[in-house]
Formats: C-alpha cells, structure tokens, sequence
C-alpha cells in the first residue's frame, strides 16, 4: 500500500491506514518495522514510546494536529510513564479517540492481561513469543485487516 490515497476494488478512493506503535523496547519496534518491510508494507508508521506519547501523537502535542484517521495502533503493555492498560483506558473515555482499533502485542500471555485487554475492547491480542514466522504472520493478519476492515474516521 502507498502513502497516497489509493482506489479499492469499487473505484473509492481511501486514504492509507497509518500504523502507530506504542512499545518501548526498540527491539520490538524493529522486528515490527522489518516485518511490515518484509511484507511490503508501506503505509506510514509512527512510533511512541509509552501511552502518554502515543496520546500525544493522537491528540496532537505541542499545536501540532492530531494523528489523522484512519489508523490502527499495536499497543505494548508493560512501558513506563503510562503503560499500555493506562492507555487503554484514557484511550476509551476520550470521545475522539474511543473507536481507535488496537492490537495488544505483549510478551505477557497472562490470562488476566488477556481478560483484561478485551475487556477494553481490543480488536486482537498477539503474544510477542517469537519474533519468526508467526509474528510476520500476525502483522501480515493486522495489515490485512486494515484493508479489509472499514476503520472509524
């Protein structure tokens, strides 16, 4: 996909799904954009460090705007400042940003964490075990979603 809109099946034009990823480790950030890389991926990509950044970046910071729609945010869980169920739950209760889509990607496969992220209304939960085959096929799930799947604008 390009950065420029682009024309679906039924001649409609639509603007590229922007990717935000929310984790601190730099290691996931990577493997995530070397996946979406692999996979020829070429929608936008943001990148913030914990839940207070990306709401930043959502919200815009700064007089700078907001993140446009339509976007799609892979949320780690454990990150300083504010973590990803912090986020999660501001993220909700804010009537601009409430229908946001997010996948949880987390090394955690708790079942409490996992309960607790659909609780919030979570679109996936990805356990981050193997950054191999079944990640790229878990990004290659969510890319496939994003153009799929109608996004709120």
């Amino acid at each position: 996909m390009t950065t420029s809109p682009s024309s679906t099946l039924f001649d409609v034009e639509t603007d590229p799904v922007k990717f935000l990823i929310v984790d601190d480790d730099q290691v996931s950030v990577m493997a995530i954009k070397r996946a979406l890389k692999k996979l020829r991926i070429l929608n936008p990509i943001l990148v913030a460090r914990d839940g207070r950044e990306a709401l930043d970046i959502l919200r815009g910071a700064s007089g700078e705007d907001g993140l446009p729609p339509p976007f799609l945010v892979t949320l780690d869980l454990n990150m300083p400042r504010m973590n990803g169920f912090e986020f999660l739950e501001e993220l909700r209760q804010d009537k601009s940003l409430n229908r946001a889509v997010v996948f949880v990607l987390s090394t955690s496969d708790a079942p409490t964490d996992i309960a607790h992220a659909y609780d919030s209304n979570v679109a996936g939960y990805i356990v981050k075990d193997d950054l191999g085959d079944s990640f790229l096929r878990a990004l290659d799930m969510i890319d496939s979603f994003s153009k799929v799947v109608e996004l709120p604008r």
